[in-house]
């Protein structure tokens, strides 16, 4: 009676047992970590064991660079993002991560810190790219983007918020980007952006989305619903219907969803 006994509390306490993550397929554990930030996985994960440093020698383990939640490791304060490269060394991590990745690069997710060296670093060791997500990165350049843009032939989806492309830049992009799908552009209002950025009065010209439209053909969804700049000429409005399956327009009540303009 009394084995009987033992063994169902040894049942019941194996049932509540926790797992043992060392014990996992290693398959299953590099899909788990393969989701991290990077800063968590240089600064702590790579760490925790052997195991999981060996997991991380691989450089398929660094096809994604996400790096978007800056403002959890410091105050939310836009000034203390200078100081944040001092002290956390945001830059040195990004370049190790590509390092890491050995050209297998797909996925570049950064809020805040990127500058012109970053996206350079970028055009050069991922030309596989297929995600380029820069928010809030007001350190890169017109020019800085036009020079490296033209070395991402695989680029698919790309978001620019509060980057503020010129009617070169976008003829670039157009030229370059072919196979792209998803195209964003967020920023506010000129008169409150932060750093001193130049309206220049020439970016997001209706000439700059043609060669958009005439050249990426499978474009198929835009966000310029802060782009309050941009003109909307009748020709420019049917082509976006013609050929953009979703779209967020700068007025905030329209929006085009299977190539019908709505009212929202």
């Amino acid at each position: 009676m009394a084995s009987s006994s033992n063994s169902a509390k040894e049942a019941e306490a194996e049932s509540t047992k926790l797992p043992n993550w060392v014990e996992l397929p290693i398959e299953i554990t590099a899909n788990i970590l393969g989701r991290l930030d990077t800063i968590d996985i240089v600064t702590n994960v790579c760490h925790v064991c052997p195991l999981w440093w060996n997991i991380f020698k691989y450089p398929l383990m660094w096809r994604s660079i996400r790096m978007n939640n800056i403002l959890n490791y410091v105050p939310y304060d836009f000034h203390c993002v200078k100081s944040a490269y001092r002290d956390m060394n945001l830059l040195k991590i990004f370049f190790y991560a590509v390092h890491r990745s050995c050209g297998n690069l797909e996925v570049v997710d950064i809020e805040h810190f990127a500058t012109d060296d970053l996206l350079h670093s970028v055009a050069n060791n991922a030309r596989n790219l297929r995600c380029l997500r820069l928010v809030h990165c007001w350190r890169i350049s017109d020019e800085g983007f036009r020079k490296n843009v033209i070395k991402l032939q695989y680029l698919e989806e790309l978001n620019i918020s509060l980057m503020l492309p010129s009617h070169d830049s976008l003829v670039v992009l157009a030229r370059s980007c072919p196979l792209l799908k998803s195209l964003t552009f967020l920023f506010a209002d000129p008169l409150h952006q932060v750093g001193g950025l130049d309206n220049g009065g020439d970016y997001l010209t209706e000439i700059g989305w043609l060669a958009i439209l005439d050249r990426c053909h499978l474009l198929e969804s835009i966000d310029i619903h802060n782009c309050g700049n941009l003109y909307l000429s009748e020709s420019l409005m049917k082509r976006f219907q013609e050929q953009i399956k979703d779209m967020r327009l700068p007025q905030s009540y329209w929006k085009i969803h299977d190539g019908q303009l709505i009212v929202v």
